[in-house]
């Protein structure tokens, strides 16, 4: 086989020193799905959490990782699959997102102008020219 198809020693050290922190990225990754599945708002915070921490710890790694050489490409995929799917559920908490934002407008419109104001006196609106007294 050739240099470019087997890692190297040092790609092997990388890979494996970068392997826990992917799988912590990846399984966060899931949990988090499958909070948002079953739509339990204190699991998803949770989870979002756990995602939070996993990719800081794995942003570090990664980049020590980059500094001393190169990245092993299965982990590269890896890493950029579980990307897709972070950005994939961000679209959908975003979605959810809005659709609860127009249920509550519904639920709670605003106040219509020209009602009675937070001091229980009618808001007049004053035209150029009247006095109130």
């Amino acid at each position: 086989m050739s240099n470019m198809q087997q890692p190297t020693d040092t790609q092997a050290v990388l890979g494996a020193g970068l392997e826990g922190p992917l799988v912590e990225v990846e399984t966060c990754l899931n949990d988090l799905g499958e909070a948002l599945l079953k739509r339990d708002s204190v699991a998803i915070e949770q989870q979002a959490g756990r995602l939070h921490q996993a990719l800081a710890r794995a942003v570090v790694s990664f980049r020590e990782a980059a500094q001393q050489g190169k990245l092993p490409a299965q982990l590269r995929h890896r890493l950029v699959l579980a990307g897709g799917k972070m950005a994939a559920q961000r679209a959908s908490l975003t979605r959810a997102s809005a659709a609860l934002d127009r249920a509550i407008d519904v639920l709670m419109p605003a106040e219509p102008a020209g009602l009675y104001g937070s001091g229980g006196m009618a808001e007049r609106s004053v035209s150029r020219g009247s006095i109130q007294a």
